[in-house]
């Protein structure tokens, strides 16, 4: 009786033993890092873009959900909210912040000099403030420089060429992205200086002053519409299609992904390739790299959209050399 009582205690803590061994060999396991994604977009307008981030982490050998975590953050076009949305971040002690584009880095930026911050940007990081130089960023933040304000005379360039009548060229921007609407600005009315074309600018920060602005260059009879690369507009694509629609207005994008919904044109560096360049400076940085030797890339990489339903529609016809210099002809 005795010996049947003490086999059992001893089975009871045996199985108990073997019970927490699992637990125990979890615990000694390192913790899943985890990677910090600002944006000042939307989710659903970014879809493409994420994926190729994700990509860029598994190219560097990250796998979401598996060996690394990913915390999304979206201001959602509402820039006010990137410092909150960044302290999230910084307080969740992510081991590496991607933020993209300009006003998300500079929201990461303030909210701390320690995390790294691996960025995509369309102006000279080192103009902004964000590195000491491209060979040697120096400091926490790194990432890739896409020449976006540097594009804009070839947009410019490109449109002329479809609607060679324009004389009044609407430009519409979005004054809560100051650096980014400035730079869009003089940027055109650089390009445009000596071609007889007249730049009226339009400000648009919300879902109805895009409405008003529409209304508004068409009053002006502006013979095309020249928007601005901007988070926000990418938020709002099916928006500023149908009011180009609507309006039977030409218009020139930087976002593909309003060509894709229905705008006439874009021309840009492919973002989407950045996004996939970020992620494999992420995955390098959670490997052990440091920002401040890592080198801000630069794309080589362009896109010329166009989307031949859209012309059809608005019954202008593509020139044959325009067709051939396009990247992506959307029928």
């Amino acid at each position: 009786m005795t010996v049947a009582i003490g086999r059992r205690k001893l089975l009871v803590a045996l199985g108990g033993a073997a019970a927490a061994w699992p637990l125990a060999a979890r615990a000694q396991q390192p913790a899943m890092p985890v990677v910090g994604f600002l944006s000042s977009a939307s989710a659903d307008a970014y879809t493409d873009r994420v994926r190729e981030f994700r990509q860029g982490l598994r190219d560097a050998g990250y796998v979401e959900g598996e060996n690394v975590a990913i915390e999304y953050r979206w201001a959602e076009g509402q820039y006010d909210r990137l410092p909150a949305l960044a302290a999230e971040l910084v307080r969740r002690q992510v081991a590496v912040i991607v933020a993209a584009p300009f006003p998300s880095v500079l929201a990461a930026k303030s909210a701390t000099a320690t995390i790294p911050i691996v960025f995509s940007v369309g102006d000279d990081p080192v103009k902004l403030g964000f590195v000491s130089s491209l060979a040697r960023p120096g400091g926490n933040l790194t990432g890739v420089n896409f020449f976006g304000a540097e594009v804009v005379s070839k947009r410019l360039e490109f449109l002329r060429e479809l609607i060679p009548g324009v004389g009044r060229l609407a430009v519409l921007v979005n004054p809560s992205n100051a650096t980014v609407s400035e730079a869009t600005v003089r940027g055109v009315e650089a390009a445009a200086r000596g071609t007889g074309v007249q730049v009226q600018v339009f400000n648009a920060g919300t879902r109805r002053e895009i409405d008003a602005a529409f209304a508004n260059l068409m009053r002006e009879r502006s013979d095309a519409v020249f928007v601005g690369g901007d988070a926000f507009f990418t938020s709002r694509r099916v928006q500023l299609a149908t009011l180009a629609a609507r309006y039977l207005i030409p218009s020139s994008f930087s976002q593909r992904e309003i060509t894709e919904v229905g705008g006439l044109m874009s021309y840009a560096a492919n973002v989407r390739d950045t996004y996939r360049q970020a992620g494999v400076y992420a995955g390098r940085i959670l490997k052990g790299a440091k920002p401040a030797d890592l080198p801000v890339m630069q794309t080589s990489k362009f896109e010329f959209i166009i989307n031949l339903q859209t012309a059809r529609a608005l019954g202008i016809d593509v020139p044959p050399t325009l067709l051939a210099t396009a990247d992506e002809v959307i029928e």
